[in-house]
């Protein structure tokens, strides 16, 4: 595709005005969302979804002890304590949490399946936050199978894209809101993976479950990923009532030297 027909492209599917939800749906049970400067006598902070006038959209999940966890059907379970708490005589209110790095949404470094990496220090401190922020393009893939080298083919993505979200099934079936640990769930297959880093600019790749690889290729797709070091995987994406196209994302992992994977906070801006 010549560069002036791609500029084409962007520039027409940035113009195209997006609906979104009027609002949010509660992430964590018993909670409820409350529309900002809503006139009422509690105190009821607001849980959103949906920022600056239906601009930007939070596309983290919350995290809950009822939010799945890999491989297990127990959930992340209790993470958040209060050791400190004003009611019990302490000055401040000061919480400690302990979480696996790959829970909730999150980004895998190298060193997550290449020990030769972890060792050479390739953690989430060293990943490129210019590949985590910037134009990307959201779309929907067909339903009806994993991420194959046939379905890459099919979506058509341009050269010159760089980052891009893929919403799967996964979303339609609510995963992420389901304690229990899911393995059918849709991902990379191995020939998927390797026709994107063959044929394709993408360097950041964006998913709606906990691993950007399918169940049955879960190591050989991370290693076509991950072996080259220019790819960064965001797993566990929230992309429910987002429409397709173009928005900048912006995802920020935590700066922790020698861990191979960390929560990150991601948003989308039209």
């Amino acid at each position: 595709m010549k560069p002036t027909f791609f500029l084409l492209f962007f520039f027409l599917l940035s113009s195209i005005s997006f609906s979104h939800a009027n609002t949010a749906y509660p992430s964590i049970p018993g909670t409820t969302s409350v529309e900002y400067g809503a006139d009422t006598d509690a105190l009821i902070p607001p849980r959103r979804e949906v920022y600056g006038n239906g601009r930007i959209f939070d596309v983290s999940h919350r995290y809950s002890t009822n939010m799945p966890a890999f491989e297990t059907n127990d959930g992340v379970g209790e993470f958040l304590w209060l050791p400190n708490s004003m009611k019990n005589g302490s000055l401040a209110n000061n919480s400690e949490f302990k979480l696996p790095t790959h829970t909730g949404t999150h980004v895998d470094a190298p060193g997550h399946v290449f020990d030769h990496y972890f060792d050479a220090g390739f953690d989430v401190d060293t990943l490129d936050l210019e590949v985590l922020n910037g134009p990307a393009l959201l779309v929907d893939v067909p339903r009806d199978k994993n991420i194959t080298a046939e379905v890459m083919k099919s979506l058509h993505i341009p050269k010159g894209v760089r980052r891009v979200l893929f919403r799967t099934l996964n979303t339609d079936r609510r995963l992420m809101f389901q304690k229990e640990f899911d393995s059918s769930y849709v991902g990379f297959m191995k020939d998927g993976a390797q026709w994107l880093v063959d044929n394709t600019d993408i360097k950041l790749v964006g998913i709606d479950y906990l691993s950007v690889a399918a169940y049955d290729d879960l190591i050989p797709s991370h290693l076509v990923f991950l072996e080259g070091r220019e790819i960064i995987l965001v797993e566990a994406l929230k992309l429910d009532d987002i429409q397709p196209g173009i928005y900048s994302v912006h995802c920020l992992p935590l700066r922790l030297p020698g861990a191979e994977g960390s929560p990150i906070r991601c948003i989308l801006i039209k």
